[in-house]
């Protein structure tokens, strides 16, 4: 009965660390149109066969697992598990909610069983079990085994177990002559682990499954966190048990798995930095062997952007990988690398040979939505290696018209993308002559807000202004740059630190921006940096004359008191302005 100790570790493998917690999206005017450029780029690995196909999210159970004692007692029954009780649909009411009665009251003696006995004298008499309750007996067992509060050798072969097992759908396996195994054998209950997964996706429930996920292959954990990217369902206890557990695997997995747990992490926004490092590392270890495969790189590039994990080694060598494979690699799969560099403010130290070698390779009829060229062309611009001819292809009207003439339509990200493209073209481009978006274009006419963290921010920072200057004609709030973000406050100083008012004209004044850098506006991982766009943000606005002061939201924080606040804004202030 070896083979029966998942029961003895599952538990106490999953839960010696507290796992990484994931913030929910929440996109300011700044940065959703880099996010929304990402998850663009080659639609994933949704339609990337060889990144995260279809193959990972099927985790059927072998046909016959009863024929095989390699298959569990669990896993077996959960073939049963999928399919509907016809007769429980057709029940009456009253007969419902006399089983509901009873399936609470069996509940309740599961929850306040106290020894093995206890247990496992539930399933004796006339007592209704369910394979619910039977799965949760189950659990149990599998959880003070772990605790070493009972012994295996002290309920594995008694008839109650074995009576629960069977309701789980596997029959004890027999020998050759098709007698019972003797008791001494191993291969009594064989194997009793959890090969169909969705044992652990559909029936348990998440911190029942969560406790079954050590006992399951790193393949597998694969697999689960596909399937659960593919149902959307975003089970924070599941998430946490599988991160770790992979990150905790000596295995290594391979691209194709890499961009599997990439992309479940991206479409869950499921942020776990010890098993991105694992991720990458493993990355690392078999992109050399990987000569003819582009699209899980497109896969793990785009899954990189949409996280904002930012990884200079891992970049680097994606880029590497890019450049000497280019003649394999997809219009699609070239420009998420642009893509991704730009969201996560990258450059590569051989910036020329990309720029010679990827760059020139892309011409706008390689993507056959004008959306997607104009998301290329402004991660070109962020990273500085767009050409004059690439701007004025998506600031002419008639591109602007088509991109309205889309199923899409001219959204507020696209709007806001075209007009920082048109400040770009006009203060930082290098002798554009091309055509610009007219002042009365509907390319202006964009609702920009923040979301509710990053004001909550702005907030506590027009508060403290209020402290530090005179009165509110010195400061305004939530400007529009027209182009393409909001100023969180803008202010004026004369060159010994007074502050002037807003309503009237000065000489020799110096505007100052003060900037939000909230949590969704940096990069996350081992090399956290300001995103391109707010990057691209600052540079705009140093352009046209004022002086930037970013706030990180690791540094002022509503939390603290208004002195304090005050005082750390009064010494950015010296700094900028001596």
């Amino acid at each position: 009965m070896m083979s029966l100790r998942f029961c003895a570790t599952s538990a106490g493998h999953l839960f010696r660390r507290a796992a990484f917690g994931s913030a929910s999206v929440m996109r300011s005017s700044s940065n959703v149109a880099a996010v929304e450029a990402a998850s663009s780029s080659s639609k994933h690995s949704a339609t990337t066969g060889s990144s995260t196909g279809k193959d990972s999210v099927d985790v059927k159970a072998p046909e016959d697992a009863t024929k095989n004692p390699k298959y569990s007692l669990v896993a077996a029954a959960f073939e049963n598990l999928q399919k509907d009780d016809s007769s429980q649909a057709s029940a009456s009411s009253s007969k419902a909610n006399t089983s509901a009665s009873k399936g609470s009251n069996i509940d309740e003696r599961i929850t306040n069983a106290k020894t093995i006995n206890g247990l496992l004298g539930i399933t004796e008499g006339n007592t209704v079990l369910t394979r619910k309750h039977a799965l949760r007996i189950v659990s149990i067992l599998s959880e003070w085994s772990s605790m070493n509060r009972v012994k295996l050798n002290e309920f594995e072969n008694d008839p109650r177990f074995l009576k629960v097992c069977r309701m789980l759908g596997r029959t004890v396996p027999k020998n050759g002559n098709g007698d019972k195994v003797g008791d001494g054998s191993s291969k009594r209950i064989s194997g009793f682990r959890t090969d169909d997964l969705n044992t652990v996706l559909g029936v348990a429930g998440d911190d029942e499954a969560a406790k079954l996920i050590a006992s399951i292959s790193l393949p597998q954990m694969v697999k689960v966190m596909s399937t659960l990217a593919a149902r959307k369902r975003r089970s924070t206890p599941l998430l946490r048990s599988l991160a770790f557990n992979i990150s905790s695997s000596t295995e290594h997995l391979d691209l194709k798995q890499c961009g599997d747990v990439f992309y479940a992490m991206a479409t869950l926004n499921f942020q776990d930095s010890v098993l991105a490092a694992k991720l990458c590392a493993d990355i690392q270890a078999a992109l050399p062997k990987n000569t003819d495969k582009s699209a899980v790189i497109g896969s793990i590039l785009t899954s990189l952007g949409i996280l904002k994990y930012r990884d200079l080694d891992i970049m680097e060598s994606l880029t590497q990988w890019t450049i000497k494979h280019s003649d394999i690699c997809r219009p699609q799969d070239l420009s998420a690398l642009f893509l991704t560099s730009a969201m996560l403010n990258f450059k590569s130290t051989n910036i020329e040979e990309v720029q010679q070698k990827l760059a020139k390779t892309i011409v706008q009829q390689d993507f056959s939505k004008s959306v997607d060229w104009l998301n290329h062309v402004w991660a070109m611009t962020i990273l500085g290696l767009s050409t004059n001819q690439q701007l004025e292809s998506v600031l002419s009207k008639s591109f602007i018209d088509k991109i309205q003439t889309e199923k899409t339509g001219l959204s507020a990200t696209s709007k806001m993308k075209l007009l920082n493209l048109n400040s770009y073209a006009q203060m930082l481009s290098s002798d554009y002559k091309g055509e610009l978006i007219p002042t009365d274009s509907e390319v202006y006419k964009v609702p920009m807000a923040h979301a509710k963290g990053k004001q909550v921010l702005v907030n506590g920072l027009l508060d403290a202004l209020k402290s530090l200057l005179p009165s509110q004609n010195h400061v305004n709030s939530l400007v529009d740059s027209k182009m393409g973000f909001l100023i969180d406050a803008v202010c004026v100083f004369d060159n010994k630190r007074n502050p002037l008012p807003l309503d009237k004209t000065h000489k020799d004044a110096i505007k100052v921006a003060l900037m939000i850098v909230d949590y969704h506006d940096i990069c996350h991982g081992t090399h956290k940096s300001a995103t391109g766009i707010t990057s691209l943000s600052c540079d705009l606005l140093e352009k046209t004359g004022y002086r930037v002061i970013p706030i990180p939201y690791n540094e002022f924080n509503t939390s603290d008191k208004l002195l304090k606040r005050v005082q750390y804004l009064e010494s950015k202030f010296k700094a900028l302005i001596k």
